[in-house]
């Protein structure tokens, strides 16, 4: 696992998020205390219900936690109102989920700068070659995503999150959708991301072969936080997800 002495880039603190009230009550996560390094690849894995994606959604700003506090890059999102928030995610976070969201009637390089239109910030050239080029998509800017197969739409999705520079991507099952070519291609581009653009991402996935990508991988059950290792391959994962159920 790597380790960094500057300050992590998202921290969560005594995090927990309960659902509903009386007899229905649902505690989803109960007590999570994270820190995630700059330029690292995490991901987080669990059983249906374990908690991984309010997790993703709470550090991500999505929604809000029972009790606890999240900052990113520094700037505790939790106390944020509604506005604030949706800057700081325009500024600080990208995303790539499972079915792309690409806009069917942009081409690939516009649904690529699509959020820096929407936030009224400058194309930088430089960045957008090498992000285009890290990807493999130069000869498919002017493709529209039904001219491309699901692997060249996840890059895509993946550019689109990193072109605005932020501080952290977090990627719902960004294979889940994908064969295994294509997967294993994505996967690929993501460790390119990180260990020659810099980024840090956050990978919420059930798939074994994702979380081999990764320098760390959590593993949730009940809410709770119950192993935090370091890069796995296949088969140690798997041995632990047994272990684990």
């Amino acid at each position: 696992m790597k380790t960094s002495t500057t300050p992590p880039v998202v921290e969560a603190l005594s995090v927990s998020r309960r659902f509903g009230a009386d007899d229905a009550v649902v505690d989803a996560l109960t007590d999570v205390s994270l820190q995630f390094d700059r330029q690292t690849l995490t991901a987080i894995m669990g059983p249906s219900g374990s908690g991984k994606s309010t997790l993703m959604h709470i550090l991500a700003g999505l929604d809000r936690p029972t009790h606890g506090a999240v900052t990113i890059d520094g700037q505790t999102i939790t106390t944020m109102g509604d506005k604030q928030l949706t800057l700081l995610r325009r500024r600080k976070i990208g995303f790539v989920f499972q079915f792309f969201n690409l806009i069917p009637s942009l081409s690939a390089e516009e649904n690529i700068i699509l959020p820096l239109k929407i936030s009224g910030e400058k194309l930088d050239r430089d960045h957008f070659s090498s992000l285009v080029e890290t990807m493999r998509l130069s000869d498919r800017l002017s493709h529209k995503p039904s001219e491309l197969s699901g692997g060249q739409q996840q890059r895509v999705a993946i550019a689109r999150a990193l072109i605005a520079k932020p501080a952290v991507v977090f990627a719902d099952e960004p294979t889940g959708n994908l064969d295994s070519t294509a997967t294993a291609e994505v996967l690929t581009l993501l460790r390119r991301a990180v260990d020659d653009l810099g980024h840090t991402i956050i990978v919420v996935t059930h798939e074994p072969s994702a979380a081999a990508a990764a320098d760390r991988i959590l593993f949730l059950a009940d809410g709770k936080l119950v192993r935090d290792e370091g890069g796995k391959t296949v088969q140690e994962i798997l041995d632990l997800m047994k272990l684990l159920a």
